[in-house]
């Protein structure tokens, strides 16, 4: 503790408040690795989004993500979840194609 006192002088926290902040952290926490969390909220995977990835591959198949991302104006791992995830999709040959092929 003195050698903090030492480092920071006046801006060192007391003895006292060490103290208190062990206590609590002890009693309410069991480990010093972070929470769980939910993840960076997604913000670019909307419904309007979606809708216009939609019309742009039915247009051309055989645009690459890349290229719908600039369009759209959202990133190109967004529209890639887009594809797969929600319109379930995927990459044959050149053609992003439906994973359930039908006559059409």
């Amino acid at each position: 503790m003195m050698m903090l006192v030492k480092v920071y002088e006046d801006n060192a926290m007391k003895k006292t408040a060490v103290y208190k902040r062990v206590k609590r952290f002890s009693e309410v926490r069991d480990s010093v690795t972070d929470e769980e969390r939910s993840g960076r909220p997604a913000t670019s995977k909307t419904e309007e989004n979606i809708a216009n990835v939609r019309q742009i591959v039915r247009e051309n198949r055989r645009l690459a993500a890349r290229n719908i991302a600039e369009q759209v104006n959202i990133d190109t791992e967004t529209v890639r979840k887009i594809l797969t995830e929600e319109l379930d999709m995927r990459k044959v040959c050149a053609k992003t194609v439906p994973k359930d092929l039908t006559e059409e």
